[in-house]
């Protein structure tokens, strides 16, 4: 399995840190994306969205990071972390599905505003944020109160959802998202995502920078 990707990015990291929790192997083909990689002819070939991850398995192709690790698990028969009873993946779909459309283009706009504007030069727009905020919490507010029911988002231990759903945030931080009155989504993100070892391994840092070790 063959996953193209540039290991700072979001759905990169996202589809990065599910394949180590479930002990999946891949070789990772690193596409860069501040150099613009994945808008050339040959990646495009491959992903015509001009986004990443992709992956490339035999001569299969899938791009769409929840579907790589929906893929990966069912392949893999990694039941444990994208169990196949009925109601229960039914539950981690709808968590993977609402990430994609509602909380990664939430907390993205912190991304790019605390971020990217910076980094390049520039600066955060207030009201870009502020008009942001209303509808972060709203968002922010449904996992808190599903994270108040179980330390994990479908259960007692992690499965792909909960990778999907801290990829947007996983430079909480630095984006400075406004968290501090959501305890439980603040318990789950620091104490037990932050703490698995696939996380640990594929940390990214301040400045959309990898450890010097990595």
């Amino acid at each position: 399995m063959e996953i193209l990707a540039d290991p700072i990015t979001v759905n990169c990291r996202k589809v990065l840190a599910g394949l180590q929790l479930m002990g999946v192997d891949y070789t990772l083909t690193k596409v860069d994306y501040f150099k613009g990689e994945h808008k050339s002819p040959a990646y495009l070939a491959i992903n015509p969205n001009a986004s990443l991850p992709a992956m490339r398995d035999g001569d299969f192709v899938l791009w769409e990071s929840n579907s790589i690790l929906q893929y990966a698990a069912d392949k893999h028969g990694k039941a444990a972390f994208y169990p196949t009873d009925l109601k229960t993946r039914a539950d981690i779909n709808r968590w993977m599905f609402w990430e994609a459309a509602q909380w990664f283009p939430c907390c993205y706009v912190f991304l790019v505003e605390n971020c990217v504007k910076p980094l390049l030069g520039g600066a955060p727009d207030p009201a870009v944020l502020q008009g942001q905020a209303e509808t972060f919490h709203k968002l922010a507010g449904i996992l808190d109160a599903r994270l108040a029911q179980s330390a994990w988002v479908a259960g007692d231990s992690p499965t792909i959802a909960d990778i999907a759903l801290a990829s947007p945030m996983h430079l909480h931080g630095w984006q400075a998202l406004p968290l501090a009155q959501h305890r439980n989504l603040v318990r789950w993100m620091t104490q037990n995502v932050e703490a698995l070892p696939c996380w640990k391994a594929t940390v990214v840092e301040r400045g959309f920078t990898l450890p010097a070790a990595a």
